[in-house]
């Protein structure tokens, strides 16, 4: 008798498709990454000192960090003008912009969800139902 569990049916291409997700879950999950991603595409172009106003928690080294990662999988453009003081942008790529797109319903669930655990927060501390 073989006690092995049976791996439920599926194609190999649907295990592919899932494996895909490994790299994509793996750089928006860091610190910041999709946070960055929302500013960048709301504020294009931004430059560093505006993503320190809108994420003031987050240190200018995690913050240079997950923007060289956004710039190396193409999310991002860095451009670094010759002036003084110097003048760093971040822009959006097709890519980051298109990535921006499909997260837009996924943080409006996340504020849909914060509003309503706010509502139940302030109806538990009011005694109301």
């Amino acid at each position: 008798m073989d006690d092995e569990p049976t791996p439920p049916d599926s194609t190999d291409d649907e295990l592919t498709c899932y494996c895909r997700l490994g790299g994509v879950v793996d750089r928006l999950s860091r610190k910041y990454a999709m946070q960055i991603l929302c500013v960048v595409n709301a504020t294009d172009p931004t430059r560093f000192r505006d993503l320190e106003e809108y994420l003031p928690d987050a240190s200018t080294s995690t913050l240079s960090a997950r923007l060289d990662e956004l710039a190396e999988a193409d999310l991002l453009t860095r451009t670094q003008y010759d002036e003084i003081p110097p003048r760093v942008e971040y822009e959006m790529t097709d890519d980051g912009r298109e990535l921006a797109a499909r997260l837009e319903p996924v943080m409006e669930w996340a504020e849909e969800r914060d509003s309503a655990d706010d509502d139940a927060a302030g109806q538990r501390a009011t005694g109301e139902n």
